[in-house]
């Protein structure tokens, strides 16, 4: 089973305590140029985005890349992030922003993500906000009737962090939500994590790690919320940080673990894409966990996992249409 392919193009991150910013601006030319290295032969490559709502101030964030679609060249795709960041929690002008995005991004749209990590409560994600399940529930709906009555091909999902919580009830409470329109809509759940890097994993059980934790998404969290296996999972945000104890080295390896496991798992759990981040560090020199990130260094030298993720886009990925005669 191949996989869809994906990358955050920036090298902006936000952590617990705010944002961390890179310390070069965007090259688009330069981020062009790897993006096509990393797409190689394969079909496509899908470019991730964030754009944030909010109506009672202004956003943490400004959109993010700039001008996501000046790197949709070759056939790539936007993925779409639609995070719902206002903070009293009124739904008044997010449906309109939300079909807005579907009707300004067109064919040029590959997928839709409604809210950012909603079951995570911290205050750079949605799960911090009030009203988010709702927020979520009628954000896919508008997302997919929009995209259905413009007669445009669109994957329509939402994400999620892992829960290692026993008590956690956003599954529950997101099913009790949930109605036949949320589901005829929903087309994928994302998840975002990050294996060895908030919690040390020993190299040899990373593969075992990464298989639990996708194995535990499919199979106890999601029928929580009556969501079908027929559903697809795809990893919305991967990735693993080098810095003072973590070689670049390292970071390759991980990388190459990590994505073998997904598409290993792939069949047996409906796993459709993967798409990593980022293309590169907010800060090389910065000796925080989120300043290198990137596959490329701040200056867009790249590390040994750029290259490690050209190649198993190469393998694994979806090759290009061969015409018909």
């Amino acid at each position: 089973m191949t996989l869809h392919f994906g990358i955050y193009p920036g090298g902006i991150l936000g952590d617990d305590q705010g944002i961390v910013r890179p310390v070069r601006s965007d090259l688009p030319d330069r981020i062009t140029e790897a993006l096509d290295a990393l797409q190689g032969d394969t079909a496509t490559l899908l470019v991730r985005a964030y754009q944030s709502f909010a109506t009672t101030v202004t956003p943490l964030e400004p959109p993010t890349p700039a001008d996501p679609e000046a790197y949709l060249q070759r056939g790539r795709k936007l993925d779409l992030v639609l995070q719902f960041r206002e903070p009293s929690g009124e739904l008044e002008g997010w449906l309109e922003f939300v079909r807005e995005a579907v009707r300004t991004g067109g064919p040029h749209l590959a997928s839709v993500q409604i809210c950012e990590e909603p079951n995570a409560d911290l205050p750079v994600v949605d799960g911090s906000i009030p009203n988010v399940l709702n927020a979520l529930v009628e954000g896919v709906v508008a997302a997919k009737q929009e995209a259905r009555a413009l007669g445009h091909s669109l994957a329509v999902g939402f994400n999620a962090v892992p829960t290692f919580n026993p008590a956690d009830t956003f599954w529950s409470e997101l099913g009790a939500l949930a109605d036949d329109r949320f589901r005829q809509s929903l087309d994928y759940v994302g998840l975002d994590f990050f294996p060895d890097v908030f919690r040390p994993i020993a190299a040899e059980q990373l593969a075992e790690a990464v298989t639990a934790v996708l194995t535990a998404f499919r199979r106890t969290d999601l029928p929580k919320a009556g969501i079908p296996d027929s559903v697809a999972i795809r990893i919305c945000e991967n990735g693993w940080p080098t810095g003072p104890g973590r070689s670049e080295q390292q970071q390759a390896a991980v990388l190459e673990a990590v994505v073998r496991t997904v598409a290993a798992l792939a069949a047996d759990l409906n796993i459709d894409g993967y798409s990593f981040f980022a293309l590169r560090d907010a800060d090389s020199a910065g000796e925080g966990l989120f300043h290198r990130f990137g596959l490329l260094r701040d200056d867009y030298t790249p590390k040994p996992a750029f290259e490690t993720y050209r190649r198993l886009i190469e393998e694994l990925g979806n090759p290009p249409v061969m015409p018909t005669r």
